[in-house]
C-alpha cells in the first residue's frame, strides 16, 4: 500500500511539472509584436468621438470611434510613415495629425479636409507642433522653425481660409507652453542649465514681461485655470522633487497647491474648472491623483483597479473621461469612462488574443547598493521559471537620456527576451529623473565613469541572486545606453559576455558637433552636462568616447541603427563597427534604411528583435 502511495505521489509530481511546463507558452516575437500600440485619444468637441493612433496596420495610422455604437473607423492607410493623431478642429471636427518622413524627426502638422491631407506647415527642413486654439476656436496655435531651423516662432493659422500668421519672432531659443483662455497671455521659458529654468509671463496687449521664476531652479509650466486668474507650476526650488504651485497674475501671490516625497510631473483643470488632475512620478510609474475640485473627494475609476493609469484627458463637458492605462504584462489600451453613470468602456484591444498575460511578467521595483554605498532603483523582469536549479542569464538594462528613467510599464522586447529565459535588470543609474534633483545631477561632466560602475555593481547584484547564471551577464541599451553599453563593452571589457547597442552615441565629440539644429535652445544645457567639444572638454569627451578605444573590446557585440537617424547619425555605428571588427571581435550589425531614432515600424521591430534573440543566444545563453 505504501508503495502504492508513493507512486501515486510521484505520478501526482510529475503531472504536475508536466502541467507547469506547458502552462509557461514561449511566444514568438511576430505574436508578441502583434500586439498593437496606441496613443493620444482625442475627444471632439460633442464628446460624440474619440481620435487615437494605432500601429495595428503596421505603421501608424488614425482611427475613429463612435461613442455611442462603439463603432470604429479606420481614418488614413498609411503604408509607409506613421500618423499620430493631435486634435479635431473644434468647429468642424475636421482631423488634425502630425507625420514626418522616414523618421527624420521634421514632423509636420496636416490637416484633413475633404478627403484629402494638407501639409498646413510645409517645408523640407521645418519641423512644427500643436500648442492650442484661439478663445473662438476659429485658429489654432503652432509652432514651426521654418524661419530659422534653430528656433520655434509662434504662429497661429486661421482654419477657414488657412492662411497663417506669426504671432511671436523666437530669436533667444524660448521653449512655449500653451496661451491663456483669453489669448491674452503667453508663458515661454528659457534653460540656461539643466537645473535651472527661466519662466516668463508675456502679456501679448501690453508687451509686459513678468518673471515668475523668482529662483533659480527648475519651472514646468502647467496651464492656466478658466478665468485667467493663475497660473500653475511646478518648481523644486528649497525641495528635492517637484511640487505645484499657482501664481496669482494680479497680485503676484504664490500658493503651494500640492507636494509629496515624488515630482509632481503634470497638473491641469478640466474645462470649466470642476476636476483638477494631478501626476505624480512615484517610483518609476505615473499615480494619478483626479479632484472634484467642489468638494475635494477623489474619482476613482471602477473597472480597472488592477491597472496603472498612465494618462487622462476629460471632455469639454467635463461628463467624459479618457482613460491610457496598462501593465508590465500588457501593452496597455484606450478606454473612456462617463463620470455620471460610472460606464467604463474599453476603446482598444492592443493584447493579441494568442498572448497570455500570466506567460510574461511584471517588474518590480528593487534597490542595490553601487561602489560608493549609493543606492541605485531598479526595474527587475525574472523569469517565470528561473529558480536555484533552473539558473538563467541576464542583461543590465540602461535607459536613454542622458537624464531618461527606465518605468514600469510594458516592453516588446523585454517581455520577449524574458518569456525565452533571460533575466533583465533595467537599471536606473545615477543621473536619471525621477528620483530628486541631486541625484539627476550626479553624472554631470562624469558620463561612462560612475554611471557605468553603477551598471557594473547592477551586474553584481545580478551575480549574487541564486536564480542567475552568474557566467551568463550581458549588457543591453539605446541611444544614451547604446553608449552605455559600448562604455561597458570598452572600458570594463571584462565585466560583460555581450553587448547590444541600439542606436546608441559612441564618439560624443561629433555628436555633440552634429545635434539637430532645433536643439538649439538645449544646446547650452548639454554641453554643460556633458562638455563643449568646442573647448578643453574635447579632451574628456575624446577619452569616454567608445570608438577611440575599440581596441579594448574583447567579447561579442551586436549594433543596430536607423539610417534616418537625426540623433545618434548612422556615422556613429559604422565606425564602431569596423573599429571592434578590426580588435578581432564578433560584431553583428542591422542597419534599417527607413528608420530614424528608433524602430517605430513593426517589421524593423520584429526584425531587430529577433536578431537580437538569436545574437544573444549564440554569444551568451
Amino acid at each position: 500500500m505504501k508503495k502504492l502511495i508513493k507512486l501515486i505521489t510521484a505520478l501526482m509530481i510529475i503531472s504536475s511539472c508536466n502541467q507547469e511546463v506547458k502552462e509557461l507558452q514561449k511566444y514568438s516575437i511576430e505574436t508578441l509584436m502583434s500586439n498593437n500600440r496606441s496613443s493620444g485619444g482625442y475627444f471632439s468637441k460633442d464628446a460624440s468621438k474619440l481620435l487615437y493612433s494605432s500601429d495595428k496596420s503596421g505603421v501608424f495610422n488614425l482611427y475613429e470611434v463612435d461613442l455611442s455604437s462603439l463603432k470604429e473607423t479606420q481614418i488614413t492607410n498609411s503604408k509607409e510613415e506613421s500618423y499620430f493623431a493631435v486634435a479635431y478642429s473644434p468647429l468642424t471636427n475636421e482631423i488634425i495629425y502630425s507625420a514626418d518622413k522616414g523618421g527624420n524627426e521634421n514632423s509636420h502638422l496636416y490637416l484633413i479636409r475633404g478627403g484629402e491631407s494638407i501639409d498646413l506647415t510645409p517645408g523640407d527642413k521645418t519641423k512644427a507642433s500643436f500648442l492650442g486654439w484661439t478663445q473662438d476656436e476659429k485658429q489654432m496655435y503652432f509652432l514651426s522653425n521654418a524661419r530659422n531651423p534653430k528656433f520655434f516662432d509662434l504662429y497661429k493659422i486661421n482654419m477657414d481660409d488657412l492662411s497663417s500668421k506669426m504671432i511671436m519672432e523666437n530669436n533667444e531659443g524660448y521653449s512655449y507652453y500653451p496661451l491663456s483662455n483669453n489669448d491674452k497671455y503667453l508663458v515661454m521659458v528659457k534653460r540656461p542649465s539643466r537645473d535651472i529654468d527661466q519662466m516668463y509671463l508675456l502679456n501679448l496687449e501690453s508687451n509686459e514681461k513678468i518673471e515668475i521664476s523668482n529662483q533659480e531652479s527648475n519651472f514646468w509650466g502647467q496651464g492656466f485655470d478658466k478665468n485667467d486668474e493663475n497660473y500653475y507650476y511646478s518648481t523644486n526650488y528649497d525641495n528635492e522633487f517637484l511640487y505645484l504651485m499657482s501664481y496669482n497674475i494680479e497680485s503676484g501671490n504664490r500658493s503651494l497647491v500640492y507636494k509629496t516625497d515624488w515630482d509632481v510631473t503634470r497638473h491641469f483643470l478640466t474645462k470649466n474648472d470642476k476636476f483638477s488632475v494631478i501626476t505624480v512620478n512615484e517610483d518609476a510609474q505615473s499615480q494619478i491623483i483626479v479632484r472634484n475640485n467642489k468638494d475635494s473627494s477623489i474619482v476613482n475609476f471602477k473597472g480597472i483597479e488592477n491597472l496603472n493609469i498612465n494618462s487622462v484627458s476629460f471632455s469639454d463637458d467635463e461628463k467624459m473621461v479618457r482613460i491610457n492605462a496598462g501593465s508590465s504584462n500588457s501593452p496597455g489600451d484606450i478606454y473612456t469612462y462617463n463620470i455620471d453613470s460610472e460606464v467604463l468602456n474599453q476603446i482598444t484591444s492592443n493584447l493579441n488574443s494568442e498572448v497570455n498575460p500570466s506567460d510574461l511578467v511584471n517588474g518590480e521595483v528593487i534597490r542595490y547598493k553601487s561602489f560608493d554605498g549609493l543606492e541605485i532603483p531598479s526595474i527587475l523582469y525574472k523569469p517565470i521559471m528561473a529558480n536555484k536549479k533552473n539558473k538563467v542569464p541576464a542583461l543590465v538594462w540602461v535607459h536613454g537620456g542622458p537624464g531618461g528613467q527606465s518605468r514600469i510599464g510594458y516592453r516588446a522586447l523585454i517581455q520577449y527576451l524574458v518569456n525565452h529565459g533571460y533575466a533583465i535588470l533595467a537599471v536606473n543609474n545615477r543621473g536619471s529623473s525621477g528620483y530628486g534633483k541631486t541625484f539627476y545631477s550626479l553624472d554631470d561632466r562624469n558620463h561612462g565613469d560612475k554611471d557605468l560602475k553603477d551598471c557594473v555593481w547592477g551586474k553584481k547584484w545580478l551575480e549574487e541572486q541564486d536564480y542567475i547564471d552568474s557566467d551568463k551577464i550581458g549588457i543591453i541599451g539605446g541611444s544614451y545606453g547604446g553608449f552605455m553599453t559600448m562604455a561597458a563593452m570598452t572600458f570594463e571589457p571584462d565585466v560583460f559576455k555581450v553587448g547590444v547597442n541600439i542606436y546608441g552615441v559612441t564618439n560624443w565629440i561629433r555628436t555633440l558637433k552634429s545635434i539637430p539644429p532645433y536643439w538649439e535652445a538645449a544646446r547650452k544645457q548639454l554641453y554643460k552636462e556633458m562638455g563643449d567639444p568646442y573647448s578643453s572638454d574635447s579632451i574628456r569627451l575624446y577619452n569616454i568616447s567608445p570608438l577611440f578605444h575599440a581596441k579594448n573590446i574583447k567579447n561579442p557585440i551586436m549594433v543596430l541603427q536607423g539610417a534616418n537617424d537625426p540623433r545618434v547619425l548612422q556615422i556613429e555605428s559604422d565606425e564602431i563597427v569596423d573599429e571592434a571588427r578590426k580588435a578581432g571581435v564578433y560584431v553583428e550589425y542591422v542597419l534599417f534604411d527607413d528608420a530614424g531614432h528608433g524602430f517605430i515600424k513593426k517589421d524593423q521591430q520584429i526584425e531587430g528583435n529577433e536578431k537580437i534573440l538569436t545574437f544573444l543566444n549564440s554569444y551568451l545563453k
